[in-house]
């Protein structure tokens, strides 16, 4: 059997791409860097929650400004997040694929601590515009960036586990539907399926 290409697309050359996963597993490194290869917008969810001093958009604000970027790029986008709960079903939807990452816990919470004290230091930036990490909200608070990736840990790896036996491609039960594949691992795995994708759009 043909393994299947490393995007899906929509089968006109366009390419929806949904990048999913706990916090600080690198969906916005991967999501920046397909969307460059792709030539499309990329859109990171949280720069429409977040506002700046930490402020939050409804759910009614959020879906507009999505449901406005995804209108503006017809060709195709990179989506970074998982907002399903606030947005609904209008990036799972018109996604062509989903790629879920899922690297092991000891390998991406050193990496977030790091991103973290680099943002409270003013040496990266901040994951919206206007939105500062403050030393008493990641060390003291519950909603603490670091509290939250160590808590969603599995959370996260439960949900996107329903998903790839709904839509996994080739273990998926919605054999129409199959989008979704799963990059776990060390760091190996992502960088061969990178390799893939760029290998794809030279031979397109």
């Amino acid at each position: 059997m043909v393994p299947p290409p490393p995007l899906i697309g929509d089968g006109y050359g366009n390419y929806r791409v949904n990048v999913v996963g706990n916090s600080g597993t690198g969906k916005s490194t991967l999501g920046k860097q397909l969307a460059d290869l792709l030539g499309v917008p990329f859109i990171s969810l949280d720069t429409f929650f977040w506002k700046p001093g930490w402020k939050t958009s409804t759910s009614e604000e959020m879906r507009e400004k999505v449901a406005l970027a995804l209108e503006n790029a017809p060709n195709g986008w990179v989506v970074d997040g998982n907002y399903n709960s606030r947005i609904g079903t209008i990036v799972k939807d018109n996604s062509t694929d989903v790629i879920w990452l899922d690297p092991p816990l000891a390998l991406y919470l050193p990496r977030l601590i790091f991103r973290t004290f680099l943002r409270l230091l003013g040496l990266a930036p901040s994951c919206s515009p206007g939105c500062p990490e403050m030393a008493i909200e990641v060390f003291f608070s519950k909603e603490s960036i670091i509290w939250r990736c160590i808590s969603n840990h599995w959370r996260t790896r439960n949900r996107e586990s329903a998903r790839m036996n709904e839509i996994g491609i080739g273990v998926g039960t919605n054999v129409n539907r199959q989008k979704m594949r799963r990059i776990g691992g060390w760091g190996g795995e992502l960088r061969a399926w990178v390799g893939e994708v760029e290998r794809m759009l030279q031979r397109e």
